[in-house]
């Protein structure tokens, strides 16, 4: 397997089919899935036939850009990074975002390799524009946003598929642009 980016304390890699099992029991976590599908499990169908091969595709439309396992040194499966373009996005921008096991919460993770991601963007990439979104009652991933040197943009209202506790309050944007990253001494 071929390493996409190494952080102190993080392997980012591609993923393959064999991480089906890790996804399933990610995603079958109610506690983690609580800000996505309200704590609704993700079938295993749907990762093995949706959520995979669009990763696979995004390795193959976007050099440098996808989903990321996130191993730590050992290769114990944290979770996931992703670092990509929308479809709506202008050229040069990229939605970066994460999900981790529970065991993997409030270690860090999220920051370091959100952080990496970011700078390996500007870099490398030719990114100019870095955004993240998430619910605004999801203090934990705002304060990694906030943490990996983003900055709150807007809150937002858009309809969920499904109900979330919390969603009343909206969704809020955190972003960071080449010119922030270097001025800040990227």
């Amino acid at each position: 397997m071929t390493t996409f980016l190494e952080t102190e304390r993080l392997v980012l890699r591609r993923f393959t089919e064999s991480d089906a099992d890790h996804l399933v029991a990610l995603d079958g976590d109610p506690d983690v899935m609580r800000y996505i599908t309200g704590g609704v499990a993700t079938p295993r169908a749907e990762i093995v036939e949706d959520h995979l091969p669009a990763y696979f595709a995004y390795y193959e439309r976007f050099a440098g850009f996808g989903f990321w396992v996130a191993e730590d040194r050992a290769g114990t499966f944290l979770g996931w990074f992703h670092f990509r373009p929308q479809p709506h996005d202008p050229p040069g921008h990229v939605e970066l975002g994460y999900r981790f096991a529970k065991a993997a919460w409030g270690l860090g993770y999220g920051t370091e390799g959100s952080k990496a991601l970011i700078d390996k963007g500007f870099r490398e990439f030719g990114v100019e524009r870095v955004y993240a979104e998430t619910m605004v009652v999801n203090t934990a991933s705002r304060r990694v946003m906030e943490k990996a040197g983003l900055r709150q943009v807007r809150i937002f209202h858009q309809d969920w598929p499904y109900p979330i506790e919390g969603s009343e309050h909206g969704d809020v944007e955190y972003a960071l642009t080449r010119q922030e990253w270097e001025a800040a001494g990227g």
